[in-house]
């Protein structure tokens, strides 16, 4: 076709500086499909302070790429070379989980979602979220908790997805994690046991708590997601609740459209979600007066696994003065990714752009704030899922009553 034509002659015109264009191999021509897609998309155009034509240059010209094994080696040490954890490479069988996960569908692991953060010159594998009910999770697994080896192998010698990698496994089969908890001074390490299980990514449920408080929990954005909230909000809407109690604490993010579309259900004029770049502001994504709920009073509970577009939903409320955060701080990753499908059917993550709060607020690092701190042992005491939700507060004692006063005032 047209479009591959151009792509090849694009790409062989990429290598003029490095032999002649018929000896270009299909293994040089896979690499240079991912460097020009991080050449053209990706948010930092100083490379991490590199120069990225030498970076290509160097690889074609003193790397032999002989086979598929030595070009997926250069294209993750060309990504690594970035310093960024969520710009990398996925191998067919990586990225064909990915979007079964993405589009509603089941994959078997321990149900975590990690990465890495350096500091003191080293690296540490760490927990953003477990999933909702899922096995680690279950296993006592929390946000924030440092995972130092799996099965024995320390994290700090490993890629991003060699531990994911890592974290799956057949149905049934056992993963021992040895784990960190709390600061270096005065941190405590065990080890867990997590058998690996299906994971189910459709995660929104919601119900009515007596007459007036409606309970609707969020734990990951798929493609499904905004149909499942609309029929949460329709179904308050038409009983009348006179409270929400919006629920993503330990919602890693997921499809940043979805996470659009619900604050749209619930916003209806005003800006939602600023998106950056190195330059600055380059995009608005707003309301669009359609919204499904303006003004029933929201509280939204948060904590340190709410991460990506779980965030930008809560920015966009808190910011547009339509729900009160409560909880604690929450992770704080502001990075957008765009996914691009190499030729073989392998895909790298490009982190094209940060989100920004509508009040200018860079949610990357940082996280939001909530409008109503909660202590450790208040955020324990509020349970996750609908069920135990309502259970919970219909029976609230003294010191119960007193938190869920606390965060619906």
């Amino acid at each position: 076709t047209l479009t591959t034509l151009t792509t090849l002659t694009t790409l062989t015109t990429l290598t003029t500086n490095v032999g002649r264009a018929d000896a270009v191999t299909n293994e040089q021509l896979l690499y240079l499909e991912a460097w020009r897609a991080v050449d053209r998309a990706y948010v930092d155009k100083t490379f991490n302070g590199q120069s990225w034509f030498r970076v290509r240059e160097d690889t074609l010209k003193k790397k032999k790429l002989l086979s598929r094994e030595d070009t997926y080696s250069e294209i993750k040490s060309m990504l690594a070379s970035l310093g960024d954890p969520f710009t990398r490479f996925l191998e067919p069988d990586q990225y064909k989980a990915l979007r079964g996960a993405t589009s509603g569908g089941k994959l078997v692991g321990c149900g975590l979602e990690v990465s890495f953060r350096s500091g003191s010159g080293s690296k540490s594998l760490y927990v953003v979220s477990p999933a909702a009910k899922g096995p680690a999770e279950r296993a006592g697994i929390r946000p924030g908790d440092e995972i130092l080896k799996i099965n024995g192998r320390d994290t700090g010698e490993m890629s991003l997805y060699a531990a994911g990698n890592a974290l799956q496994g057949s149905e049934g089969s056992t993963a021992t994690l040895t784990v960190r908890r709390g600061d270096r001074g005065t941190s405590k390490e065990f080890e867990v046991e997590v058998t690996r299980e299906k994971i189910d990514s459709k995660s929104v449920e919601f119900s009515t708590c007596g007459d007036d408080l409606g309970y609707l929990r969020i734990g990951s954005f798929s493609r499904m997601t905004a149909e499942d909230v609309l029929d949460a909000l329709e179904s308050f809407k038409g009983k009348g609740v006179g409270h929400i109690v919006l629920d993503v604490r330990n919602n890693g993010g997921g499809v940043f459209n979805a996470g659009v579309q619900v604050a749209r259900m619930l916003i209806n004029s005003g800006d939602l979600v600023l998106i950056a770049d190195s330059d600055g502001v380059r995009d608005v994504v707003e309301a669009e007066g359609q919204a499904i709920d303006t003004k029933t009073p929201m509280v939204v509970l948060v904590n340190k696994g709410t991460a990506s577009a779980s965030e930008v939903l809560a920015g966009a409320l808190k910011d547009n003065k339509r729900a009160t955060i409560a909880g604690e701080n929450s992770f704080g990753k502001g990075l957008i990714q765009t996914l691009v499908e190499l030729s073989d059917g392998s895909a790298i993550t490009v982190t094209v752009s940060k989100y920004q709060t509508p009040n200018g607020i860079d949610i990357n690092k940082k996280g939001i704030e909530p409008d109503v701190i909660l202590s450790d042992d208040e955020m324990e005491r509020i349970p996750v899922g609908s069920k135990k939700f309502c259970s919970w507060s219909a029976g609230a004692d003294e010191a119960d009553g007193k938190i869920l006063g606390k965060i619906l005032a």
